[in-house]
């Protein structure tokens, strides 16, 4: 069998995760990873599923298209290949939250700096409302920091990065985070 990536994104409504295991259920399609979320009013949803080989890639997407279209949902698809695989270096899992005042660029200067230390984000939520009030904007990031990393240099330069964007920033060991949020 081969494996396909689904996008779906559209306005939110009860269903839609119905709708696509439905539409894949029927062309013998096994779901094997899911990840959605809500942003703001909008449903973004990433479905992981192997196909028969028999299944053309066209034929599929057509079937999802008539499903989806009517409800005004949008689909891509894309074939996963396993050439080229990114191998995580060892690393430990860390939450880093933020908190602030909205403002241009504050996504791209936090993930830049994450990136050029090679640290991997796994999950990302942002919530930004606007204005001054520093708890209507919150980012989380789920991210793997590799164990060869110098973090006391990691941590100074993530701390620097917070004051100068004007945020309150907290990184945490994800065991320590659980911890504390499950009191």
């Amino acid at each position: 069998m081969k494996k396909i990536i689904i996008s779906v994104l559209g306005h939110d409504r009860p269903g839609i995760i119905a709708a696509v295991a439905e539409e894949l259920f029927h062309a013998e399609c096994n779901i094997e990873d899911v990840s959605q979320t809500i942003l703001q009013t909008e449903f973004a949803g990433v479905f992981i599923a192997s196909v028969p080989e028999s299944l053309p890639f066209d034929d599929l997407l057509a079937r999802l298209r008539e499903k989806l279209d009517p409800i005004g949902l949008s689909v891509l698809l894309r074939e996963m290949k396993s050439t080229g695989v990114w191998e995580a270096p060892p690393a430990e899992p860390f939450v880093i939250t933020t908190l602030g005042p909205d403002r241009l660029g504050l996504v791209a200067g936090i993930t830049g700096l994450l990136a050029s230390f090679g640290v991997n984000i796994s999950n990302l939520k942002a919530v930004f409302r606007g204005g001054d009030n520093p708890s209507a904007n919150t980012m989380i990031y789920e991210v793997d920091i590799p164990t060869a990393l110098d973090r006391k240099r990691f941590r100074e330069a993530l701390y620097s990065l917070g004051r100068e964007l004007g945020l309150d920033i907290s990184l945490q060991h994800r065991q320590i985070f659980e911890a504390i949020h499950r009191v």
